[in-house]
């Protein structure tokens, strides 16, 4: 599904630019709480443990890696739905910890941000080197938050941008790891991943969200996913927005017709991931 955006003077885009601004703005949240917790046990693939059990020996799990994270509830006893939220592959920026945190708690929900990179001594990962394992930090997230007495277990999704929507969507993929695992998320959202590091068949329901003119994660890349799944598992829904690029949601003020693209985007697709959690998660 896509948006179509209206040809409008650069004036009238610019005063456009600053009202959308303006709405992306959430209520007021409890504020984000530091929390450790660990990365889920990586079980021994059937090959290790072929090779393990030839030699005598007893295949084991490697333990999980101590994490940081950031925990933000909204008011009120619950339990309530939740988001476990993985950031890119710069690190963890101020829009991914504060604000989609407090966008989040505002509309209901409690939200885990996991920070894959700071216990490890990483800063970044973007030089296509991915040697940290997300789908299992996502997974710690979810035994973790399990555990709360305000947090409702049945109902939490899985949120990632750029890489860590790669990570997303790696964890959900029918067949997967996710199949590995006791705990199970209820829905994906992948904001700008790169869609061509799965085939499409995802676990739960997903939404995945990326702009049409994204030249790190080019949007095709989904479109042709979405043609080539085999229409097992859950169902999937791609959003391509006209004149967005890569990190649309968390865009600076530009100024013309490119800044006009990067705010609908960014408002456009935050009314769909709230309308999304909704209608997985009821109410």
């Amino acid at each position: 599904m896509a948006f179509t955006l209206p040809r409008l003077p650069n004036k009238v885009v610019c005063l456009t630019c600053l009202c959308i601004g303006s709405s992306l703005h959430a209520a007021p949240a409890r504020a984000d709480q530091p929390v450790q917790f660990e990365s889920a046990a990586s079980e021994p693939t059937p090959f290790q443990k072929r090779i393990a059990q030839a030699g005598g020996n007893v295949p084991r799990a490697v333990p999980g890696t101590p994490l940081q994270g950031y925990l933000t509830r909204p008011p009120g006893e619950g339990p309530f739905p939740a988001v476990v939220v993985l950031h890119g592959c710069s690190g963890l920026p101020r829009s991914v910890r504060k604000t989609w945190s407090e966008r989040l708690s505002s509309w209901g929900y409690v939200v885990l941000v996991v920070d894959s990179f700071s216990t490890r001594g990483i800063k970044e990962t973007c030089d296509g080197l991915h040697p940290v394992d997300r789908v299992y930090d996502a997974y710690g997230a979810l035994e973790y938050l399990s555990k709360y007495s305000f947090v409702d277990p049945r109902r939490i999704a899985l949120m990632g941008f750029s890489a860590g929507g790669n990570a997303t969507l790696e964890a959900l993929q029918s067949g997967g790891d996710e199949r590995l695992m006791e705990r199970k998320f209820k829905a994906a959202i992948a904001y700008y991943p790169d869609c061509s590091a799965t085939n499409g068949d995802m676990a739960v329901p997903t939404l995945i969200l990326i702009g049409e003119l994204d030249d790190r994660t080019p949007a095709k890349n989904c479109q042709e996913m979405m043609t080539q799944r085999s229409g097992k598992g859950s169902s999937v829904q791609l959003d391509v927005y006209p004149g967005a690029r890569h990190g649309f949601d968390s865009a600076g003020l530009k100024t013309g017709i490119e800044a006009y693209g990067q705010y609908n985007a960014a408002e456009q697709s935050i009314l769909a991931s709230h309308a999304f959690l909704k209608e997985v998660f009821g109410g």
